[in-house]
């Protein structure tokens, strides 16, 4: 026994002393390693980035401080990347003598990162472009992978921070920016940054300031304007034709750890006054007053979720979000939204101004909550879940906003908006001559405009899920927006109440003066349909089936052939293209002779029409003023040229 003691003693002893004699030998060479060190990192810039990497003075100062002088970094070709005058820092000893780097303290004084791009390239190019190294992305383990890059970069940041005259540009083919980091300090966990932003026409502050801990991972900072005016977001508006600002941002990280394999990352984010201002957005300026995010992630092996713990709040509006990916056979998409119980006029009042316009001034009594489930399995896309309901509980519209949808129950005067411009008035009731009751239409037209526009529309509620459902398969597929789910009752409220523009307010707005007309039993489904036949647009300054039927037929709308309906239902995407469809005034083209064939199959099946309904079905016969059109070559066409005068309805 005492033999094994001495023995173990012995080991101890001469590891210690070889230790100990590590500890030497690293501090008696540790410049030379230094610059073997700089030596390979600048051979690594210049093989893999074409970079020259230079140092002129690096140096250590004692055991674990360093000193360096006239950092560089310029592409081959290409303007300076970084340049750092002096950099001074201090390292943990027993992280690097475990290999790893933990940055103790840190000095920068004077020098810039800018990131430079012309027309022929960027000074940044090298470092984009993907390695072609393989990797076996079936193996990695989500959690270990995102906490080692945490920590390696929470290791990083110091705990000890001052940086004086240091900046970051960018110059975007003379789309320029400078932040300038006039302060920026780390003590004592307390972080306080000043930076003078400016750019073409524009200068202004910031500040960020708060509770940094990056030993802990916890952080409370906010963001905002010292003088206590809105932050203005320059580069973006030149690049993107995007204007956004806000008044200031709160941002928190309470948790970032590991507990049973997964990685927990646990806060949250607020903001104020935000203003958006884009024209595919809409448009007006978006502000959102007051907004907040309530964080739960969760990182496992294969999956990363935002837990459903989650709350999103847009002013007086509380949604809980789940959001997940999975990769373990299949990758699956998830999404579930869930509103809990809250007052109507409450969500009426807190939706963003300026992207809802058509609802200020709009109240409403009652409650309602929501439900949204999506599910998508890229091996089993058919199989794609989608489920959407809005539970009301005494829900009533009791004023209505600059969307009346009152008025569709009586006559009124409708302008079309084309390119921005809004065209001729057209009564929308029996004192225009042109107006047709749904009686006084041909039954062929609602069946051929039904199946080919709506099938479901006298059962549904504004909305078609599977309809939903096969769109979204297909804009995933095709990765881009091929096709939409529009019904009837949207095409009707965005002609009626809204206008033609592209915009996602549009597009929201739409979506709830749908619900609201629909289930709200505002107006008839006969009624809305009849509206919708007087009202759409059927050919170059031809609205209306009144004005559509004596157009291209010299008829009224009664006296419609089966022929002549098809041909009307086919043109409703593109009508002022309808010359495509035709190879002359008595004959479709192969293409269009094979969506009218396609349609009659559909209303046979259906039992919509039957064989004796095609008996005596007449051509085509286009006799109208609309002949006109096929005397000339589609390309030379002014399709604005005629105005409804010249036409004798």
């Amino acid at each position: 026994m005492k033999n094994k003691k001495q023995k173990a003693f012995l080991v101890l002893k001469i590891g210690g002393i070889v230790v100990l004699l590590g500890i030497v030998l690293l501090f008696a060479f540790r410049n030379t390693i230094l610059e073997k060190v700089i030596h390979r990192i600048d051979a690594k810039m210049e093989r893999d980035y074409q970079c020259d990497f230079t140092i002129a003075k690096a140096e250590f100062q004692g055991l674990t401080s360093l000193e360096f002088q006239q950092i560089t970094l310029v592409p081959k070709n290409a303007d300076t990347l970084v340049r750092i005058d002096e950099l001074k820092t201090k390292v943990s000893f027993w992280k690097l003598f475990m290999g790893d780097i933990q940055l103790g303290k840190l000095e920068i004084n004077k020098g810039y990162i800018q990131l430079v791009k012309t027309k022929t390239g960027s000074n940044f190019d090298a470092f984009l472009r993907s390695k072609k190294e393989k990797t076996d992305n079936s193996e990695v383990n989500y959690a270990k992978l995102l906490n080692r890059i945490s920590s390696n970069l929470m290791d990083l940041v110091p705990t000890d921070m001052h940086v004086k005259g240091f900046a970051f540009k960018i110059n975007d083919k003379g789309n320029k920016v400078v932040f300038d980091f006039t302060q920026l300090a780390l003590a004592d966990k307390k972080l306080n940054t000043l930076i003078d932003v400016t750019a073409n026409g524009f200068s202004q502050q910031w500040a960020i300031n708060g509770f940094a801990d990056p030993r802990d991972r916890k952080a409370d900072l906010e963001f905002f304007n010292p003088k206590s005016d809105t932050i203005r977001l320059p580069y973006l508006d030149q690049k993107f034709n995007l204007k956004a600002g806000f008044k200031s941002i709160h941002f928190n990280l309470d948790n970032l750890s590991m507990d049973s394999g997964n990685l927990h990352i646990d806060g949250y984010s607020s903001i104020q006054n935000l203003m958006v201002n884009h024209p595919k957005i809409a448009s007006k300026d978006v502000v959102v007053k007051n907004a907040r995010f309530d964080y739960r992630w969760i990182v496992g092996p294969r999956f990363m979720a935002l837990d459903s713990t989650s709350t999103v709040q847009l002013n007086n509006i509380k949604c809980h979000p789940y959001v997940s990916y999975t990769n373990e056979n299949d990758k699956i998409y998830a999404l579930k939204l869930t509103i809990p119980k809250m007052k109507a006029n409450d969500f009426i009042t807190s939706l963003p101004t300026g992207l809802f316009h058509h609802f200020e001034g709009m109240e409403a009594q009652g409650n309602f909550s929501y439900a949204l489930n999506f599910e998508y399995n890229d091996h089993k896309p058919n199989d794609i879940i989608f489920d959407s309901k809005l539970k009301p509980e005494g829900l009533k519209i009791t004023k209505y906003g600059e969307a009346d949808l009152n008025k569709i129950n009586s006559e009124f005067t409708y302008r079309a908006i084309d390119n921005g411009v809004e065209q001729r008035p057209i009564i929308v009731g029996n004192s225009n001559y042109n107006y047709t009751p749904l009686s006084a239409i041909s039954p062929y037209l609602r069946k051929c405009v039904l199946t080919s526009e709506d099938p479901s529309f006298f059962e549904h509620r504004g909305f078609i899920n599977s309809a939903f459902k096969q769109s979204i398969v297909k804009n995933i597929k095709t990765k881009k927006f091929t096709r939409g789910a529009s019904t009837i009752s949207m095409q009707l409220v965005k002609n009626v109440f809204l206008t033609r523009e592209k915009t996602l307010s549009r597009k929201l707005e739409e979506i709830l003066l749908v619900y609201i007309l629909e289930n709200n039993r505002i107006s008839s489904k006969e009624r809305m349909l009849e509206v919708y036949f007087n009202i759409i647009e059927w050919g170059p300054n031809v609205y209306g089936i009144g004005e559509a039927s004596r157009f291209y037929f010299n008829k009224i709308p009664q006296d419609l052939n089966v022929n002549q309906c098809l041909f009307l239902a086919g043109i409703i995407p593109k009508p002022k293209g309808f010359m495509s469809r035709l190879e002359n005034s008595e004959k479709f083209k192969p293409f269009a002779q094979q969506h009218n064939d396609f349609l009659m199959r559909l209303m046979f099946q259906r039992n919509l029409i039957t064989v004796s309904d095609t008996i005596g079905n007449f051509a085509l016969d286009i006799t109208g003023p609309a002949k006109m059109y096929l005397k000339q070559k589609p390309t030379t066409i002014d399709q604005d040229s005629l105005s409804v005068d010249d036409f004798n309805f």
